[in-house]
């Protein structure tokens, strides 16, 4: 049992799949569906997948070095935010190589090669991206995206 990953509330959908990259698809879709139950609109809930296939897509290439049989679990969960605007809590959780979180940084954008964005992506779409090493092993990153206010008004 892995007990740093947190006992799944009742409003959350939880996400086994195996480090293969068509995996992916059916990740993406389970974030697009939550996405928009918890209000985004579009072009939200399309920044919001791709932030979450740029983490997968990294825990596939660095924490499992191409492997495609290793476990990940990604969570998906409505959360409150700032004066009470719905938001999306995305949990990622690999079991592979941790690294130390301060050396996770995005690449210099006048580094101009293919690749190498997800880190990012992932910081300038999401309002909160802190990535962690569990007791026992490999990484968990935590994003979060808050429901922008004009979004709140519409819903």
């Amino acid at each position: 049992m892995d007990h740093s990953w947190p006992e799944r509330p009742s409003d959350a959908v939880d996400l086994s799949i195996p480090s293969e990259p068509r995996s992916l698809t059916v990740v993406r879709a389970a974030v697009e569906r939550m996405a928009k139950m918890v209000g985004f609109g579009e072009p939200d809930v399309g920044q919001i997948i791709l932030a979450v296939d740029e983490a997968l897509a990294n825990v596939i290439k660095h924490s499992y070095r191409g492997a495609t049989d290793q476990p990940i679990r990604v969570r998906l969960q409505p959360t409150k935010g700032p004066n009470d605007r719905g938001g999306l809590l995305v949990l990622v959780r690999d079991y592979g190589k941790a690294v130390d979180p301060a050396t996770i940084q995005p690449r210099d954008l006048d580094d101009v090669r293919p690749g190498g964005l997800g880190v990012h992506i992932i910081r300038s779409v999401m309002d909160e991206a802190e990535y962690s090493c569990p007791e026992s092993g490999g990484m968990q990153l935590r994003m979060v995206k808050y429901v922008r206010s004009e979004q709140a008004a519409r819903g």
